[in-house]
């Protein structure tokens, strides 16, 4: 009880910030019921005159109310089928810039980390250079055996971590909310969906989790020779503060400065699609935050990936999702891209697959009539996943970075190249992908690992039969003179019997006064 209470208040301060900044206004009333209707006109009556319009109103209140709801704004433009999809497109332009916290606080905050002063760790640290809702970033310098080299050193804000658990509780507590009140509720999967943004938020501050992930992308695109990610100075990195090697080049959003070096903008927007599918196809590992101010472009022309705060991973059965129904609309099999939704187990099984298949070739037809470079691939999965809401496919939650990912990808590319044909420019790497998984080679090795699985299964027979005979004996001799309740067990029983018998007293009596009132009227 005081749990609720609690978060209510902490969600009616956000209600009240919302309508402030003329957020409600954003609300189509008449899709609304005869409540939260009202509810709303309410709101607006205590919104400030000189609110902005649009995202700037959103953006506004997210700004004011802090971290955690920048965060949710961000998470929630991924969900268009949740929040309309006006209020989506003005959520991505959302942008995680916050003021910088004091030079004194960062210095403390690494001094607690490491036991040393910054003086000790570093030969130079300057101010901020940029911050965002969890973390600060500082450049400095180092010396080490082959001279003074530039460092980028990223400090998490003091108390962040509890600001977001504050949050994060009052977010999930809404959804549990909703999901007990509503069907459509459950089949967005709220609670999911808020907990794999609360999944998202830990590993973003636990920077010994950002470190490893850089050094796992940087394995897995070692041999790529268009891409990179910077290395990670484990010697000054800690759980709130992270070291690597300080990325000079330019901005991938800085088109002026990118002409003006010669580098071939079509070239740079083909590979960024290329090797961000190569990381969520291939690898199944994928820089989730790949907004132009995370990518930049070295002197020799490869593209630098930072911030791996956010990474998205995908299973073998999605990324096989994945290509299946990338190609799928890239070869017009209509049938083909049904048929893997349901193996997948994504759509239920008493749907038809022809109608599935008629609901996708009427997203897919019109696409191939237009030109290729009106094609947008993040679309696509938009359009896809709404008409999937029509056959109960339930929200997947690891498909959502994917979606967010590909929408940002996609923007960045086309502003390098607006001519960009994402079908061309993907069809390589889809295509490689399924022949080399799903071929005859990929099926032999899947065979080979099913009967691994099996063969281990058959090793560990006895061992489960012997435990299986243990639980039977113990069972028999315990239920032998028949089954005695503990105690405790049995007060608990009463105790909820008692519960039930008392609410179900309480409604006869509301019933009976009820009814007296109505036959005294």
């Amino acid at each position: 009880m005081i749990s609720s209470i609690v978060h209510l208040s902490r969600l009616g301060r956000a209600g009240f910030v919302l309508a402030r900044e003329g957020v409600l206004a954003l609300v189509e009333e008449d899709a609304l019921p005869p409540g939260p209707r009202a509810l709303v006109r309410f709101g607006r009556m205590i919104e400030r005159r000189n609110a902005g319009s649009g995202v700037s109103r959103l953006a506004t209140a997210l700004t004011r109310l802090g971290p955690p709801y920048v965060k949710l704004g961000q998470f929630l433009a991924t969900r268009p089928d949740v929040v309309g999809a006006v209020i989506a497109a003005d959520l991505e332009a959302l942008q995680d810039k916050m003021a910088p916290f004091p030079q004194a606080q960062a210095e403390a905050v690494i001094r607690d980390s490491f036991g040393k002063t910054v003086g000790e760790l570093f030969t130079e640290f300057g101010p901020p250079v940029a911050a965002a809702s969890i973390a600060q970033v500082h450049r400095a310098k180092i010396t080490t055996p082959g001279g003074a080299r530039d460092v980028a050193v990223k400090v998490l804000r003091p108390g962040i971590e509890h600001r977001f658990q504050r949050d994060l509780a009052s977010f999930f507590y809404v959804a549990r909310l909703a999901e007990r009140q509503s069907a459509e509720a459950r089949r967005l999967r709220l609670v999911a969906t808020v907990d794999t943004l609360a999944r998202s938020v830990t590993m973003e501050t636990d920077l010994r989790l950002e470190a490893a992930a850089y050094s796992e992308l940087a394995e897995n695109t070692k041999d790529d020779p268009d891409f990179r990610v910077p290395k990670t100075d484990w010697e000054r990195t800690a759980r709130r503060v992270l070291t690597t090697e300080w990325v000079g080049g330019i901005p991938l959003n800085d088109r002026a400065r990118l002409e003006a070096a010669g580098f071939d903008l079509v070239r740079l927007g083909r590979v960024l699609i290329q090797t961000f599918l190569r990381q969520a196809i291939g690898d199944g590992f994928f820089h989730a935050d790949l907004h132009p101010g995370n990518v930049f472009v070295d002197p020799d022309g490869r593209l630098v990936a930072v911030d791996c705060g956010i990474m998205g991973r995908l299973g073998i059965k999605e990324r096989r999702f994945l290509a299946e129904i990338l190609y799928g609309f890239i070869s017009k099999n209509w049938q083909r891209t049904a048929e893997i939704h349901f193996e997948a187990g994504y759509v239920p099984s008493h749907h038809s697959v022809e109608d599935f298949a008629q609901a996708i070739r009427a997203i897919g037809e019109p696409i191939h009539d237009r030109p290729a470079d009106e094609i947008s691939m993040a679309k696509l999965l938009t359009l896809l996943f709404e008409v999937t809401a029509l056959f109960d496919m339930r929200t997947r939650p690891e498909l959502l970075l994917l979606q967010k990912t590909m929408v940002v990808v996609e923007g960045v590319a086309r502003s390098l190249d607006p001519k960009l044909d994402m079908w061309t420019t993907a069809e390589p790497v889809v295509r490689e992908w399924i022949e080399r998984h799903l071929g005859p080679v990929g099926r032999i090795e899947e065979a080979a690992i099913e009967l691994g699985g099996l063969g281990k299964l058959l090793g560990s027979a006895p061992s489960m039969l012997a435990r299986a005979a243990g639980a039977m004996e113990r069972f028999d001799e315990q239920t032998r003179d028949g089954l005695v309740l503990a105690p405790e067990t049995v007060e608990a029983i009463g105790r909820a019997e008692a519960k039930q018998w008392r609410w179900a007293t309480i409604a006869l009596w509301v019933i009976v006064v009820l009814l007296g009132i109505w036959l005294l009227r």
